[in-house]
């Protein structure tokens, strides 16, 4: 019968009923996790303690970011870490006859 339903729609109905049911599911899995964290911190306040004691309050691993060791030769606010993709200016630089050493940020002296 459903199937019968779906037929009879135009592609904008059907798409305005995608998203409806992409948001339904969406604020279904919310409520559940909320419903889930509300009964884990009754537990944990049942036996002494509260949830970010038991699982700590930093649950992820904080990258920190790599200090700059490239720097645009006119305009010093474009650095470059060396890591990842390298930056078209960087790419450019290279291509019009400057070396890595050129474009590198001088490290002071300890």
């Amino acid at each position: 019968m459903f199937k019968e339903n779906l037929d009879s729609m135009s592609v904008n109905e059907l798409k305005q009923l995608h998203k409806d049911i992409t948001k339904a599911i969406s604020t279904f899995e919310d409520r559940q996790k909320a419903e889930a964290r509300s009964k884990v911190e009754a537990l944990a306040k049942e036996l002494g303690f509260s949830l970010s004691e038991l699982i700590g309050t930093n649950t992820k691993s904080r990258r920190i970011a790599a200090a700059p060791k490239y720097q645009h030769p006119e305009n010093p606010t474009l650095t470059w870490s060396g890591r990842g993709r390298k930056p078209l200016w960087y790419i450019e630089a290279l291509a019009s006859g400057k070396t890595p050493e050129d474009l590198a940020i001088a490290q002071p002296a300890n």
